[in-house]
């Protein structure tokens, strides 16, 4: 985790999005944005920008990074079991919700990909 916030995959903001969200956590201050470039059904590029926490910031690294290249379906299905094992292990209950505040904002993103594509 401590590798993916000193040095984040996918930060900054990405040029000709086609699908997008934000999600914020009132809690603590968090917000994220992710971006997406969907191309015939599968992620091309991912990436994130935050003005978050340590724990926010490598998860959206960490979910950005293995993304890239995968269907729309695919992506969809992560969920908080995988993105914990990435994160290695699981963080105290009080600050889970760092930790899932890029996975669902990723899910919206997603949802919105998929709109586009019908």
């Amino acid at each position: 985790m401590l590798e993916h916030f000193r040095r984040p995959r996918n930060r900054g903001a990405l040029d000709s999005p086609n699908a997008e969200a934000e999600g914020a956590n009132p809690l603590c201050g968090d917000r994220l944005r992710v971006q997406l470039r969907v191309e015939r059904g599968a992620v091309a590029e991912a990436r994130f920008t935050a003005d978050a926490c340590a724990i926010c910031v490598a998860s959206a690294s960490v979910l950005t990074e293995q993304i890239r290249g995968m269907s729309v379906c695919g992506a969809a299905e992560i969920g908080a079991d995988w993105l914990y094992r990435a994160l290695d292990g699981e963080p105290p209950s009080a600050r889970r919700k760092c930790a899932l505040l890029p996975l669902e904002t990723l899910g919206r993103a997603l949802a919105d990909a998929r709109k586009a594509e019908q």
